[in-house]
């Protein structure tokens, strides 16, 4: 019966032929076929073998001939002596014309879409007819499924260390041609990109303080600088402020002009000018808030996976967050420990940087010392385990009036996976509620 249903999924062998025989014949098409196939797409296994070494070759700029093709073959250990010689012969002598490569490739693609949709569905079915956990859980491991698919990724678990090695190849050279210095989307400050190579696809970034040390004011800025700079769109779940609340607090930074008059309304005709510049700025950016003060991450998870062009997820902050399944936990330990994996997971299955805002216990208030260490983190349980980066902010005119650096914020990066730990110092523009490096200069002309 099994062999049976196999038989029954949906592939079309001439035209994974017809692509394979394509790519020989031509290799100038081979660009625009990898653009839409990956290995798995083929049905058959020799197709696939033989899709993965044309893959490869390309990747590493050999020529893709016949017999260049057949060699590597030998090299990799997936030629069958004559059998595959007479296969390959076979292909080229059944393809009628390169020029339709890219037709006889949406079919493969569209045949391996099916396929996919179809394990998806079977294996959803057997999440529910099993019972296997709560129906919320059923219902996000569906979502997954389904949205690995349209993301163009595999749900198999185990992939080869060749494909995945290419893929690195392929970031390697898309790095090697990019302007920026960095990997990551760049946070909008130069010194703090710097030191941790920007914002890196399905990393968690911890960013803590004590109250009123602006790690909603830096959340904010670096969302501002993403949804500018990079054209993604960035989403903020705020927990604590409120829509227009954050939507001031941006205003307030992109205008220049004092957050106070903003509560106000008492603003000149030039700032009501400003205002309206900036507004019109911000509005040309792709930032989305959600202030629902009771969501969860799973539910955080699901509104994030229908979002094109994800760039980035901000939210404040961890300790107002219930758990992954909605529950709260006597034990808060457990609890934020269960948060802050829940926010791993996601950073890695949406594959994009996720910011989350902490706050500190009160043990650096004892201390001669105020800066913060990574043994403050209230309920640290695994964040410091599961977060990539951490960052604490201080500012030391907040607890010395007669500080040496009036207005200036230590970043210290306290876990660095990307390099070293150490102190960026930025300046705190207090009226504006937000930060900079430190040579910024602001002019009123």
């Amino acid at each position: 019966m099994d062999e049976l249903s196999a038989r029954q999924l949906p592939h079309s062998l001439e035209a994974e032929q017809a692509v394979i025989g394509s790519m020989l014949i031509d290799s100038r098409c081979v660009p625009d076929l990898l653009e839409i196939l990956r290995p798995d797409d083929f049905y058959l296994q020799q197709n696939r073998d033989i899709f993965n070494t044309i893959y490869s070759m390309f990747s590493f700029s050999q020529r893709i001939d016949p017999v260049t093709v057949e060699d590597q073959m030998k090299q990799n250990g997936v030629f069958d002596d004559a059998s595959t010689h007479d296969y390959l012969l076979e292909i080229i002598n059944v393809t009628p014309t390169a020029a339709n490569a890219r037709q006889y490739a949406q079919i493969v693609s569209e045949k391996s879409l099916l396929r996919q949709l179809g394990q998806a569905a079977i294996d959803i079915t057997g999440l529910v007819t099993e019972e296997v956990g709560e129906p919320q859980s059923i219902m996000d491991a569906a979502e997954q499924k389904i949205y690995a698919i349209r993301n163009g990724r595999s749900n198999q678990s185990l992939e080869h260390i060749g494909t995945i090695l290419l893929s690195v190849y392929e970031q390697l050279v898309e790095r090697a041609h990019s302007d920026s210095d960095i990997p990551g989307l760049s946070t909008g400050l130069k010194d703090l990109d710097d030191k941790i190579k920007g914002l890196n696809k399905s990393d968690l970034l911890l960013i803590a303080a004590r109250p009123g040390m602006g790690k909603t004011s830096m959340a904010l800025n670096i969302a501002q600088a993403v949804a500018k700079k990079s054209n993604q769109t960035v989403v903020i779940f705020s927990l604590e402020m409120s829509k227009n609340q954050l939507a001031s607090r941006m205003l307030s930074n992109e205008s220049f002009i004092d957050s106070q008059l903003l509560l106000t309304g008492k603003l000149s005709e030039e700032e009501w000018g400003k205002l309206g510049t900036a507004a019109m700025a911000l509005s040309k950016t792709d930032i989305r808030v959600d202030d629902n003060p009771s969501i969860t991450v799973t539910e955080m998870q699901a509104k994030c996976r229908r979002v094109d062009n994800l760039g980035l997820v901000i939210i404040d902050y961890l300790q107002l967050m219930t758990s992954a399944t909605g529950k709260v936990s006597e034990n808060r330990v457990t609890a934020v420990g269960e948060i802050s994996r829940s926010l791993k997971i996601m950073a890695k299955e949406l594959n994009v940087p996720v910011i989350c805002l902490s706050q500190l216990s009160r043990a650096n208030e004892s201390r001669s010392d105020k800066r913060p260490m990574l043994s403050d983190l209230r309920e640290s349980g695994s964040i410091e385990q599961d977060a990539d980066e951490v960052i604490f902010l201080y500012r030391d005119d907040y607890y010395n009036k007669e500080s040496a650096e009036p207005n200036v914020a230590e970043c210290i990066v306290a876990k660095n996976r990307h390099g070293e730990t150490g102190t960026v110092k930025l300046q705190w523009l207090p009226q504006f509620t937000t930060f900079s490096d430190r040579e910024w200069k602001h002019s009123e002309g």
